[in-house]
């Protein structure tokens, strides 16, 4: 099969490749063009998966699909970025219609889940990687950044963490677990649900906000320094699932949530006075406060400093 012959059956002809709202040209030109409302500017984010790094050479087609949107879409809602449209480059070992067709039909699942169009990419051979860039809209001034937290702010984040950090050991083949334990924190680590919703109801409200895709620590740790402020964490209020609980015990879930990676929930920095009228709407969870200086320190619940050196994941760390 030809990569013409690939793209035509496989991407071009998928549900999600049909168009949408600001989707002007699709696939089939040298480039898609879209159309923004005026006074609104356009967010753009790439991410790359790479098999044995990412996730696991031997995998399910379908579920990488969905997973391989849904951590670029998860940027979009960062920013608080209505989606649009995305491109997905994909570099194969061989070309496999099977797999190719569990693939798309799980990319185009995740692509009606969070709203957005396929509008074009690339393919070619080698090792077996995914790069997926994806397009949204945000009201200009409106976009949420790492750069506004203030001292007096609350730190909240918008979900339970360390699902996916839990799941690794049932995703490499390390452990098992009964279904109603292994199924949540599977599902998230396969297909996390980028919080759209929540990222439009930050603007005006949140002061910063990213998402946490390397572990809560190191994620705070890029807001504390692009706002010239300290994040203090509170242990006992950082929440866990009680699946993650009853598969790691409490003390190692409780870590799995501080540092484990690949979670894609929302961490902001808040107003008091803004937190009640956001809680009425969703869920969120007070974790911390913006204070005078720098960096992030975790704090036990008797207050004693428990800062750990290893944060979350790098993928380049420097050896001594």
């Amino acid at each position: 099969m030809g990569e013409f012959e690939l793209i035509n059956r496989y991407f071009a002809a998928a549900s999600c490749a049909q168009g949408g709202e600001g989707v002007v040209l699709g696939i089939g030109d040298d480039c898609a063009l879209l159309s923004l409302p005026p006074g609104e500017q356009l967010a753009v984010s790439t991410d790359t998966l790479v098999a044995g790094v990412h996730f696991p050479a031997i995998c399910d087609p379908y579920l990488l699909g969905q997973r391989s949107l849904a951590v670029a879409a998860s940027d979009l809602a960062a920013m608080g970025a209505t989606p649009i449209a995305f491109t997905l480059a994909l570099t194969l070992p061989d070309v496999g219609p099977d797999w190719l067709a569990a693939f798309a039909e799980g990319l185009s699942k995740m692509a009606h889940r969070c709203h957005i169009s396929l509008i074009g990419g690339d393919t070619t051979r080698g090792p077996l990687s995914i790069n997926v860039t994806v397009f949204g809209r945000v009201p200009a001034g409106q976009a949420l950044r790492r750069s506004g937290a203030r001292p007096g702010d609350l730190l909240c984040v918008g979900a339970p963490l360390g699902n996916a950090a839990g799941a690794l050991p049932l995703v490499l083949g390390e452990r098992e677990a009964p279904a109603e334990l292994a199924e949540p924190l599977l599902s998230h680590f396969w297909s996390p649900m980028p919080q759209l919703s929540l990222g439009l109801m930050l603007r005006g409200r949140a002061t910063a906000a990213l998402d946490i895709s390397d572990g809560l620590l190191a994620d705070c740790g890029h807001i504390a320094k692009a706002s010239g402020v300290a994040l203090e964490v509170n242990l006992a209020q950082v929440p866990v699932s009680a699946a993650l609980q009853a598969f790691l015990g409490q003390e190692a879930a409780q870590w799995a949530a501080l540092t484990g990676g690949d979670d894609y929930v929302l961490a902001f920095t808040l107003p008091p006075e803004a937190l009640s009228a956001l809680q009425s709407a969703v869920a969120v969870h007070v974790i911390g406060r913006v204070l005078e200086g720098q960096g992030v320190t975790l704090r036990d619940p008797q207050g004693q400093d428990i800062t750990p050196v290893q944060r979350g994941y790098q993928h380049f760390r420097e050896t001594p």
